[in-house]
């Protein structure tokens, strides 16, 4: 289906404005499923014609103020209107199919019992999928909603419920919403219900998780009292959408979506196993997140999808600030600096990379490749930077304004500056410009030559830019100068606040001081910007870092080490050794979570052969001695049990932890850790497929089959491989769920020999795969299938050829020139050894 483009919504958002959609859907057949849609609109000069978008099966019937339309002149799924009145009625009935790819009206029977869940995705543009519709962020109207479902089912939507008996639930009509918020669930779900200051909430989950729920149910309903307690408070206006209802749905291709009323979630955020506080972390960060977007994005939406950051970032802020204002987890800048910074600089310095808030986006299919690193974790990085530059009260006044102004409405980059500058007095038109317009980031150094008496004798800040985005930026930063010999702590003696502006911003404020163990740039993590040390710091990291207190300046330092090495300016082994030497010692789960997690991608594609062997020995030593020595069932030693699980090659320690043998005091085999053991030893070559089978039939649950479906195909058997690669090139029966497993369970680092054929196959197939699929799920089978351990000039080759080609869809050639880029350097730092 063609997707729209950003001069075609213009357009139809000059020539109509919509006042109001009636839905009616009934969802008692097998196979699909039908939809009626009643829409009012106004022509804002009648006489024109426009069209509506309809994905269907089949259009049974349509009408344009009561004259019927012929089917026959719907084109893809653009049904032709007008010439057009002053005022208008469109009403289409329609046969519609469900989805298996997370996208549109998505079905899933869960494996546990045989049940049915059903749950809507309209994001970006997928609303038609399910009503008639103008599908267009600036096409804001109430919603009508009527569904038809089997009596013993429950229904959820946008708006709250009004009727419901026998099957048949009305819903009462909704604030104006973009089509992409339209929201609905409907199967035998689980619900946990509560209420906080006036809101009715709601917590929704699959029957076979409604325990799991009922446990953290308290803990989900308290951290969204707390949240929502915090918001209003800051914004000065109050939820503006009546219930807040969250639910967790199977196979979500997101984290979440923001569907006012009815937010979604994955349904893996309903922990049947053991977790990290570090996930639960998240679990909160992410419901932050979504309730942000309540005002960022559903009361005040922006007009086209180049605005995005209108959304993204600032929600991305407000649910990192908020986690950390409102809730238990007080370190949440620290989890955003190791894990989602870490996201923003890697997208940010490939050759894909673009604004945070681009001059125009084409169309959808662009749009969605958009929703990256840059737009959510640059952006929130560059609004934390905005606030520290014109003070807090400012800021927030500036939000407040923006959201009388624009309430229920739409509004653009322009419409937010104006109000920030109203309310900071600062003009923000250079600020934005090298901010949002403008690409790529820059890289901090100190320059500070220490004197014979031990002093600084100058110092200065020294920003630099890549060549081809030479963009030098404002940052407000702190220098940090931290004190420490390694035997004892180490000390923060004094921060000094530098505004850098150009090339080299001299620092007075250190001349004559006494050389820190650690001069720190960017300190508190305020700017966007790859971090240098100077090369005294850099090499009194390993004893100077187990003792730092600050957990967010040891973030700064493990993201400075992390991006040195990246770059091939530090070798992997600088990165090994500073985990040995830390972690052990590490208080914030995060940062043992994220530098296991993050360290193993530069392992796997920087190093082979017996160098990336004695790197992943020394990991699991790491490991082991963590489990061994961290407190019993706590989340470091569950983080170190699941880092030892993917590093060891010891199929017999492996084996044994399944039989429950060699298993340290605390540390339980759940089912999910179950499943990591039996994934290594697939890897491995040590667990055949009826042993998989065995596992499975031992758990009967998606996650189950998800685990089960990657260890499959991560098998170095060729039958494995040619069975999973069936799956990722032609098959488009299976869900994106297990399409995904297979993806990811593909290409491992041990296994160049069985996967070699696959190489180039990737490179002469994937193209036709990709047409074949929805946007999303294209580029996220792209990604994952990618060769990326194939680190030889002959895979750049075959993407390079590739990326020659016109006919790639957008997700494909996003995939294509970012993983080659990383092969790139990888071969780079090999070549450096």
């Amino acid at each position: 289906m063609p997707s729209l483009t950003q001069t075609e919504a213009v357009a139809r958002a000059a020539a109509i404005a919509v006042e109001s959609y009636d839905i009616d859907l009934d969802l008692t057949a097998d196979g699909s499923f039908r939809s009626v849609s009643t829409v009012r609109f106004r022509a804002l000069e009648p006489g024109v014609e426009t069209f509506i978008e309809v994905n269907c099966r089949d259009v049974g019937s349509a009408s344009l103020n009561g004259a019927p339309l012929d089917p026959a002149t719907l084109d893809g799924n653009r049904l032709p209107l007008g010439p057009l009145e002053a005022t208008n009625t469109v009403t289409v009935e329609a046969e519609m199919a469900y989805s298996n790819t997370g996208e549109g009206l998505h079905w899933f029977v869960d494996p546990a019992d045989g049940e049915p869940y059903l749950h809507l995705t309209s994001f970006l543009d997928n609303a038609h999928r399910v009503f008639a519709c103008f599908d267009q962020p600036d096409l804001k109207a109430p919603v009508t909603l009527k569904v038809t479902a089997p009596p013993s089912w429950t229904v959820a939507a946008n708006g709250a419920v009004v009727s419901e008996g026998d099957g048949r639930w009305e819903f009462a009509t909704t604030a104006p919403l973009a089509t992409y918020f339209v929201a609905i669930i409907a199967g035998p779900y689980h619900v946990v219900r509560a209420e906080h200051d006036g809101i009715p909430l709601a917590l929704y989950c699959k029957q076979s998780l409604a325990e799991h729920l009922d446990k953290d149910a308290e803990e989900v309903f308290d951290i969204t009292r707390a949240c929502l307690d915090r918001f209003h408070e800051m914004f000065g206006f109050r939820y503006p959408f009546g219930k807040y209802d969250q639910a967790f749905v199977p196979e979500f291709n997101a984290g979440a979506m923001e569907n006012p009323g009815l937010v979604t979630f994955r349904d893996d955020y309903v922990f049947r196993s053991a977790v990290t506080d570090a996930e639960r972390e998240v679990r909160a960060t992410t419901i932050a997140h979504e309730m942000a977007h309540m005002w960022f994005g559903d009361l005040v939406t922006m007009r086209w999808w180049d605005d995005l950051w209108l959304n993204e970032s600032f929600a991305e802020y407000m649910g990192t600030r908020v986690t950390a204002e409102a809730t238990r987890f007080t370190q949440a800048w620290t989890t955003f600096g190791m894990k989602r910074k870490a996201w923003g600089y890697a997208a940010d310095q490939r050759p894909s990379t673009h604004p945070v808030a681009p001059t125009d986006v084409r169309d959808g299919d662009e749009a969605l490749t958009n929703f990256d690193g840059i737009s959510y974790a640059k952006g929130a990085s560059i609004l934390r930077q905005l606030v520290a530059w014109v003070g807090d009260e400012a800021f927030l006044a500036g939000v407040r304004e923006h959201f009388t102004a624009h309430a229920y409405g739409n509004a653009t980059l322009a419409d937010l500056l104006a109000a920030l500058t109203a309310s900071s007095g600062r003009d923000l038109t250079e600020w934005a410009e090298v901010w949002l317009r403008r690409a790529q980031l820059n890289a901090l150094r100190v320059d500070a030559p220490v004197g014979s008496d031990g002093s600084y004798v100058d110092a200065a800040v020294v920003q630099t830019a890549p060549e081809a985005y030479p963009v030098l930026r404002p940052h407000r930063i702190m220098l940090g100068l931290y004190d420490g010999d390694g035997s004892d702590a180490t000390v923060l003696r004094r921060r000094v606040e530098v505004d850098v502006a150009g090339a080299r911003t001299d620092v007075p404020a250190l001349r004559g001081q006494a050389a820190a163990s650690l001069l720190l740039p960017n300190d508190e993590d305020l700017t966007f910007a790859k971090v240098r040390l100077d090369d005294a710091s850099a090499a009194a990291v390993p004893a100077l870092l187990p003792r730092l207190a600050d957990p967010l300046a040891r973030a700064v330092v493990w993201t400075s080490t992390m991006d040195s090495v990246r770059d091939g300016e530090r070798p992997v082994e600088d990165l090994v050794e500073l985990m040995v030497a830390a972690l052990p010692v590490e208080s914030e789960i995060v940062v043992v979570e994220d530098v296991l997690t993050l360290s193993r991608a530069l392992i796997d594609r920087y190093l082979d052969g017996d160098a990336r062997a004695d790197a992943l020995a020394r990991v699991a030593g790491v490991c082991a001695e963590l489990v061994a020595t961290m407190p019993p069932g706590g989340s470091h030693q569950l983080a170190a049990m699941r880092g030892l699980v993917s590093s060891t090659v010891d199929v017999e320690r492996l084996k044994g932890w399944l039989d429950g043998e060699g298993v340290d005091d605390g540390v339980t085999v759940d089912a999910d850790l179950r499943w990591r053991i039996v994934f290594r030893l697939a890897t491995l070559g040590a667990m055949d497929g009826a042993g998989i089978d065995a596992e499975l039939a031992a758990d009967r649950s998606a996650i189950g089959e998800d685990w089960a479906t990657r260890s499959r195909a991560a098998r170095p058997d060729a039958e494995a491989k040619r069975a999973a690669w069936q799956v990722l090139i032609e098959d488009t029966t299976l869900s994106n769920r297990l399409v995904e497993a297979n993806a990811r369970g593909f290409f491992q680092p041990e296994q160049a020999e069985v996967t070699a054929q696959y190489v180039e196959r990737y490179f002469a197939e994937m193209p036709e795969a990709a047409r074949r699929r929805t946007p999303y799920v294209a580029e996220a089978i792209a990604i994952l299938a990618y060769p990326r351990y194939a680190i030889d000039p002959r895979t750049r080759e075959l993407a390079a050829a590739l990326l020659d080609r016109d006919d790639l869809v957008p997700g494909m050639r996003r995939a294509v020139v970012d993983s080659d880029d990383d092969v790139r350097l990888a071969l780079a730092a090999r070549a450096r050894r």
